[in-house]
């Protein structure tokens, strides 16, 4: 049987044709840059050459180099093909009419910058764009290759930069800017929405002055509490990695660093890695996103901000250990069991410390600073598949929110087997709030989810039914944020334990265990 295409679409640079997918119309594997390759490694994305006839585009294009190992083990799936020319896109969207005007829906995925791809199965953009809506999912360039704090290439003309995949993820909201009308997308409504690292790039974006007029919202599901790398610290690391893979200082030019073979940086130890953070005082983030946030310089658009009731299962991915975290606070006299009653032993109090300090945390911290220049809201998500609930005692692990919010549940693993009518109904309505979302500004009525405002620790509990929650851990959130400089110190030597450049999960997390949190 043929399979039938959808119509030929005339971008700026050219001509595509897509395919038919579940009544939808998906174009894949769209060039969104020249590939970053050769002399344009270590590069801001240079804009992509026109192309005179029609481009198939029915294939994604290549994942950026990675462990394919750990991105498997990650939840997410497998990121074959990979290829150093990695900046593709795809676009997801119900019909193709420069009069539709329909919302917009950038994802940005996650993995610590180091593994992820934009066409692995939890972000399959079928249900969005049958629900009326356009789904674009992107690549950009990770590890090494996507972020590189290097004295030559800061000397070089035109250099300055260490956030290339950040970068990358600008020229995507750049082509969909340009381009997205001629797919029946409104270039004037889209939502960013990013998961882990991909929330940490929602936020960068925020903070990224060349990015503001390209979005007008967004989602930062897991963003964590980890500050990004000074320029100073970063530097150091760049060039120790270049000097054990057989470069010294001495002739460390750019031309020597670029002609490098792209697959030997993923043989390099993990302590050359920034992972799981990128880069802050470069030309592209001048300072941290908490920084930025703390002077009202970030973008002054809608902003919804949240975490996972386990979001701590993906730690010792990340190579840290939760009991460093509860000993670090201990040290510094934080009273630790007045904030956590009767929660025994140390293991248990750990994670949850952990969970709280890293993760639950930096959502608050943010929408109280945002609260001042626009709308934010925030969640807290708790819901297990019900056949899950048993294997995962201690809540909902890091990614696992992600099919719910895409509305993949019954696409990707662990749910893909066993999903219930119960999960469907849920994915259904927690990506529901994600489309009104983009659609109106608000995710759902102000009794259904009110705003946040300081003070007012309102958060919606993700659970079934979902529960509208007043000084959500207010007493611990508040004695973390006086100590919420401990946790960069007690991981200032932890970038550099093993693990660390695996990154974490990012899509479907079927390996670790958890079930929903108690009363916090």
């Amino acid at each position: 049987m043929v399979q039938q295409s959808a119509p030929v679409v005339s971008t700026v640079e050219g001509q595509l044709q897509g395919v038919v997918e579940e009544g939808v119309y998906a174009f894949k594997g769209i060039p969104y840059a020249q590939p970053p390759v050769g002399a344009l490694r270590w590069r801001p994305p240079a804009p992509v050459v026109p192309w005179k006839n029609i481009r198939q585009a029915s294939k994604y294009g290549g994942s950026s180099l990675q462990s394919r190992e750990a991105c498997i083990a990650g939840g997410g799936g497998d990121p074959v093909p990979m290829s150093e020319d990695c900046l593709y896109l795809n676009v997801w969207t119900p019909r193709v009419d420069a009069q539709a005007k329909l919302p917009v829906i950038v994802w940005i995925h996650g993995g610590a910058y180091v593994i992820g791809a934009s066409g692995l199965p939890p972000y399959n953009g079928v249900p969005m764009a049958s629900r009326d809506a356009i789904l674009v999912t992107l690549n950009y360039r990770l590890g090494h290759l996507g972020f590189l704090a290097h004295p030559a290439l800061q000397r070089e003309p035109g250099g300055g930069a260490a956030n290339f995949g950040l970068l990358d993820q600008l020229a995507a909201l750049q082509w969909v800017n340009r381009n997205i009308a001629k797919f029946g997308g409104d270039a004037n409504n889209v939502t960013l929405i990013g998961q882990s690292a991909g929330a940490k790039s929602v936020l960068s974006l925020f903070c990224m002055e060349a990015a503001r007029p390209l979005f007008h919202r967004g989602v930062a599901m897991s963003v964590y509490g980890l500050d990004e790398m000074p320029l100073e610290m970063a530097l150091p690391k760049g060039e120790a990695l270049i000097r054990g893979m057989g470069v010294p200082d001495a002739d460390a030019t750019p031309e020597r660093l670029r002609k490098l073979p792209a697959d030997a940086f993923w043989q390099q130890p993990p302590e050359h890695s920034l992972a799981p953070v990128a880069v802050c005082g470069d030309t592209v983030m001048p300072q941290s996103i908490l920084s930025t946030f703390k002077a009202q310089q970030q973008a002054r658009v809608p902003l919804i901000l949240g975490s996972t009731s386990d979001d701590v299962s993906v730690m010792t991915a990340m190579g840290r250990d939760p009991m460093d975290v509860l000993q670090a606070l201990r040290d510094n006299n934080v009273p630790i069991g007045l904030l956590y009653p009767g929660v025994t032993p140390d293991e248990e109090l750990a994670r949850q410390v952990c969970r709280d300090i890293v993760f639950t945390l930096i959502p608050r911290q943010i929408a109280d600073l945002h609260a001042k220049v626009s709308d934010a809201w925030r969640f807290y998500f708790d819901y297990t598949a019900t056949a899950l609930r048993p294997t995962y005692p201690h809540g909902v692990p890091h990614g696992s929110d992600v099919p719910y919010f895409l509305d993949t549940v019954a696409r990707c693993p662990p749910t893909q087997e066993v999903v219930t009518e119960e999960d469907r109904a849920y994915s259904r309505q927690v990506s529901g709030w994600v489309l009104q979302f983009a659609r109106s500004g608000a995710p759902a009525s102000a009794t259904e989810w009110p705003k946040h405002q300081q003070g007012e620790d309102r958060t919606l509990r993700m659970q079934q039914p979902p529960k509208v929650e007043n000084n959500f851990m207010q007493l611990r959130l508040n004695a973390f944020l006086l100590a919420s400089g401990i946790i960069n110190g007690a991981d200032s030597g932890a970038r550099d334990k093993p693990g660390t450049q695996r990154g974490g999960h990012h899509g479907a997390t079927p390996q670790k265990k958890s079930r929903p949190e108690g009363t916090p």
